[in-house]
């Protein structure tokens, strides 16, 4: 008996992730005042193998603790697992279903209650758990949410699928379980399958919402509502959505690009680039050359006076101040010249 409990703590998660709670908790939150006396019910333990109920206390910081365990057959309660509010605690059989009761709330016993039992099969067990009951102990009124439906938009509309919006806020105890119910043929509302769409659900402080994604029916407008469990009862929403019939045409398809067109502009373009570029170069090489020819310019300009001539003629001259004979058969440039060059 004390060996079962501590193996189900050490594989408690894998369990939780791994296995689908089979065991049947219908109070998702119970709202008690210090004082006031709870219960706790546990179903379908008709797919138990083993002959005891486990319950369990999970706080927000702590890990699962074992309360006791209760007889399937007998009703018999063992309380030896050492927690330490074990006196608090009482468990009694009803049928098939097997509650924990606490006389008197505390504000200690704010928890989530967990059912459990034992699972076997070829080769290996394991447990089943409920899906839980959190106790709020406080003195604040049970409120009934705000229920609120949306037609969503989203990419699932681009492929044959129209996405609802359901919303519930305002409420307390803030947990809800949200559901999507559809009329029949015969005008009544059924639960609608989780094979026949897709259910998303958010969650944050003191609001709910849950996205449906259903197909779009050729020839047939679905209409679906949203159902919200509460504490306080059970809301629905004030009116049904509609998710309209699947088009029976194609949408029409993008007319294809002038690709003639886009080369002549691709084209068109490119002489454009070129043409600037040339200029570009153009600019570039007049200015290139004004400045070499400023440049020459420069070097051009003398710096310096030019020499004067310090020869004199006077001492190529005849005594008598003419000209020789020889220098006379020449003209008088030549002989100009001749004297200049001795």
């Amino acid at each position: 008996m004390l060996l079962l409990p501590a193996a189900a703590l050490c594989c408690l998660c894998s369990a939780l992730v791994t296995m689908a709670a089979e065991l049947i908790q219908e109070d998702l939150t119970l709202t008690r005042r210090v004082g006031e006396q709870v219960s706790f019910s546990c179903g379908r333990t008709d797919s138990c193998d083993d002959d005891y109920v486990y319950w369990y206390q999970k706080n927000d910081t702590e890990t699962f603790r074992v309360i006791l365990d209760i007889h399937r057959t007998t009703g018999e309660i063992d309380k030896g697992y050492n927690h330490t509010q074990v006196d608090d605690f009482s468990a009694v059989k009803k049928q098939n279903s097997y509650e924990l009761q606490i006389q008197r709330v505390e504000l200690s016993h704010s928890a989530t209650y967990y059912c459990s039992c034992l699972k076997v099969v070829p080769h290996r067990w394991y447990f089943i758990f409920g899906s839980g009951t959190k106790l709020f102990v406080t003195d604040e009124p049970v409120v009934k949410p705000v229920v609120s439906v949306y037609p969503a938009a989203s990419r699932a509309q681009l492929e044959g699928k129209s996405s609802l919006l359901c919303v519930a806020s305002d409420m307390f105890p803030p947990l809800v379980q949200i559901s999507w119910r559809r009329p029949k043929g015969d005008g009544q509302l059924e639960v609608l399958p989780p094979a026949e769409g897709e259910q998303l659900e958010l969650r944050e402080s003191g609001r709910s919402v849950s996205i449906l994604i259903v197909p779009q029916r050729e020839n047939r407008t679905d209409r679906y509502l949203c159902s919200v469990q509460h504490e306080g009862g059970r809301v629905d929403a004030r009116t049904e959505q509609e998710v309209p019939a699947a088009a029976a045409s194609c949408p029409p398809e993008r007319e294809a690009p002038d690709l003639t067109a886009l080369q002549q502009t691709q084209m068109s373009f490119q002489a454009q680039c070129r043409v600037k570029l040339l200029s570009l170069l153009y600019s570039l090489l007049i200015l290139k050359s004004l400045v070499f020819c400023c440049g020459l310019s420069l070097l051009r300009i003398p710096t310096n006076k030019p020499p004067s001539i310090s020869c004199t003629c006077a001492d190529r001259l005849s005594p008598a101040g003419l000209f020789s004979p020889s220098d006379l058969s020449s003209s008088p440039l030549e002989s100009f010249s001749q004297q200049v060059q001795m």
